[in-house]
This record gives C-alpha cells, sequence and structure tokens, in this order.
C-alpha cells in the first residue's frame, strides 16, 4: 500500500535523496534550505547514513565530495550565497567526475540579497565554475516533483559521474503538500560503474562506451587518483593540448549524447496552441492557471514547462516552434531562460518575456495581461 505523508519541499528533497541511497550529508546553515540540512541530521542515523555540520560552504561541498569518492551516495544542499562559494568545488566535481546531488533553494539576490522567492539562479547553475563545464540540473514544481527529482538526481549523479543540481526557490522548499513514498521494490536505483578489469590493468580515467570511467573506491585493490586539473585516462597530470581537447570534450559529451536519460519537459494544452507560456517551478503552477483562464476567454495558450533545465532542451523548443509561432517566457529573474528560447527557436517564432524581482510569486492575473498585450 502506497504511503502518503504531508510535507515541506525541503523535506521531501531530502526523503527521496534517501530513497536513492544517499547516506551523507554536508553542508551549512542557510535560509531558506536549512531545513534540508536540520531534517537530514535527523533522517541521516535512522538509516545509519552520516551528517556533518561543516564550517562553511567551502568546506560543505568539499566534505560531500569526500565522501562520495570513498564510495557513499552524497549530497549537500544550500542557496545562492552559498553556489557561489561552491563555485570551485562544482569545477571540481566536473572535471574529477565525482558524483553528487546539490540543492539549491533559490533566494533573491545579488549578495546577501532576501530569502524571497527568485529563479535568479539559472544561468548560475550552468555557468557558476569556470571552464566548459557540463552538469545536469531540474526543477521541480510541486512538492511531490522534489521528492522524485531528488531520486531522478542522484540515480543521474551516479550514471553519469557527475554533479547533478535540483534547483527549488523559496516557495517550493518552504511549500507543504502531500507527498506519495515511493516502495523501495518500485525504485531502479542507479549504481556507479565499477571496475571489471583487474586491478594491474585499471584506470581510472578510461572511459567505458558511453563515454564514462568505472569508479574504484579508496582503499581497495584498485589504485585511484582523483584530479582537477588537466589528465589523461591513467589519471596523469598532462599539458598535452590533446590531451586537454579530448578530456574536455569527453565530460561534455558523455551527457549531451545521451538527453533521453535525463531530458524531462511537460506540455499543457499545446496541441492547438498559438501562443504558449513557457515557465518552470513555481511560476509554471502560476502560468497553468493562466492556460485555463484564457481558454475561458477563447484564447488558444498551452504551457511548455521545462523539469530539466540543464542541459536546455534546445531541440525540442526548436521543433515546437515550428508550430508554435509565440512563447511568452515567464520568470522570477530579469530574463535569463529567455535568452535559451530565444536562441533555440531561432528566429521561428517571437518570443516575449515577463519578469519579476521583487521577491514574489508572479499571480495567474499579471501573465494573464501580458499575454493580452503581447498577442
Amino acid at each position: 500500500m502506497a504511503e502518503f505523508k504531508f510535507m515541506q519541499g525541503n523535506e521531501a528533497v531530502s526523503d527521496g535523496a534517501i530513497a536513492a541511497g544517499v547516506r551523507f550529508f554536508a553542508g551549512y546553515p542557510i535560509t531558506p534550505a536549512t531545513e534540508i540540512a536540520e531534517y537530514m541530521s535527523w533522517r541521516l542515523p535512522q538509516v545509519k547514513g552520516t551528517f556533518i555540520q561543516m564550517e562553511d560552504e567551502l568546506g560543505s561541498l568539499s566534505a560531500t565530495l569526500g565522501a562520495s569518492v570513498g564510495g557513499v551516495k552524497t549530497m549537500t544542499a544550500t542557496s545562492g550565497p552559498g553556489m557561489s562559494l561552491y563555485g570551485e568545488n562544482l569545477g571540481q566535481s566536473i572535471v574529477g567526475e565525482i558524483p553528487c546531488l546539490i540543492v539549491n533553494v533559490q533566494r533573491t539576490g545579488p549578495g546577501t540579497g532576501s530569502v524571497t522567492p527568485s529563479q535568479q539562479d539559472m544561468m548560475q547553475a550552468k555557468w557558476g565554475t569556470h571552464g566548459d563545464a557540463t552538469g545536469i540540473a531540474l526543477v521541480p514544481s510541486s512538492v511531490q516533483e522534489a521528492y522524485d527529482l531528488a531520486i531522478k538526481g542522484v540515480n543521474l549523479a551516479e550514471r553519469f559521474r557527475a554533479p547533478v543540481m535540483i534547483l527549488m526557490d523559496t516557495f517550493i522548499g518552504h511549500l507543504k503538500e502531500k507527498v506519495q513514498l515511493r516502495d523501495p521494490e518500485e525504485l531502479q536505483l542507479v549504481e556507479r560503474p565499477r571496475p571489471k578489469v583487474p586491478p594491474d590493468q585499471y584506470k581510472c580515467y578510461q572511459p567505458d562506451e558511453r563515454g564514462v570511467p568505472a569508479m574504484a573506491e579508496f582503499g581497495n585493490a584498485y589504485r585511484s587518483k582523483i584530479l582537477g586539473n588537466m589528465h589523461d585516462e591513467g589519471g596523469h597530470y598532462s599539458r598535452s593540448p590533446e590531451v586537454f581537447d579530448a578530456l574536455i570534450r569527453r565530460l561534455r559529451d558523455k551527457i549531451l549524447n545521451c538527453p533521453a536519460e535525463y531530458e524531462s519537459l511537460e506540455e499543457v494544452r499545446l496541441e492547438d496552441a498559438e501562443i504558449a507560456i513557457f515557465a518552470y517551478g513555481t511560476t509554471s503552477r502560476a502560468a497553468k492557471a493562466t492556460v485555463r483562464m484564457a481558454r475561458e476567454k477563447g484564447i488558444r495558450v498551452g504551457l511548455v514547462r521545462p523539469i530539466t533545465v540543464w542541459p536546455f532542451p534546445q531541440e525540442t523548443i526548436s521543433k515546437l516552434a515550428e508550430r508554435i509561432k509565440h512563447f511568452l517566457v515567464v520568470e522570477m529573474n530579469l530574463g535569463q531562460m529567455v535568452l535559451e528560447v530565444e536562441r533555440a527557436v531561432c528566429g521561428k517564432a517571437r518570443v516575449s518575456f515577463l519578469g519579476d524581482v521583487g521577491g514574489v510569486t508572479i499571480p495567474p492575473g499579471h501573465i494573464l495581461q501580458r499575454l493580452q498585450e503581447v498577442m
């Protein structure tokens, strides 16, 4: 029999991660993500896991990566200012191919800003670390989805040996809704690839046919190295341009070549739509109400809701633009994903924008008004 709980978003994302096998959490308190650390400090000991509060965000992600290297599924959580401090270790996770789940409960910025709802870290999730880095970012729009995407995020991190980010905001993080917990028997959990060759033949960064290297745990017969600089398949530091090029391209292609495994997008009433609202997370909840209101007025409008925002579903949006000639992008920022929509439609459709950075959710009536203005 299915089990239901009335949960906060921050609690749901934590329980989802635990269901997916996370047994280590390191973090530092920061509103509006603090409840995740509090909840994990209570729940992890119940499943023989480990919680540790670090001295700051720099130490938090460092400890998270260290535990992952030791063979444990790991998670950390923070908000905007903490994500800024995660930047260097995020790059370490990507180039060292260290799987982990990172939750960013977004708040208004820049600087200390405010703890009010925001979607201002969308570009930070893609470009928050230096270099040509490719990662995966998922955006829930409900407490149930926070739970489900935590499971998916952990699986993707292990599958690709890469960091996976969940981008919530204050509203979703603090919202309480009914959540259906998944039975352990129905969870198809993913484990990181393990070496299939004898220890003397193992190369710690030699990719398999999917571009992902096997990952040996520290302390056994396999000699393993984790590097943060440019390296060859054997884990040796290199200054070779050919090695640089091959490594950076592989880190990108191992993800981009498998979109079916991570890409997710919801379409609502698009079958006859003349205009589509593009919205995600909290904003998409208001957008769905707007679609109902507009349809009652005879306006043929639908909703495109990306659940995976990075890598951006460019091909899917491009194909939609062949039959939908106008997109209204609605975000709680000054226009971050709208740039990606414009690039994806490539002139095949008009793109309009509605943004707000006042620290409040955008109501359906405001979206409807903007919709009528741009039609």
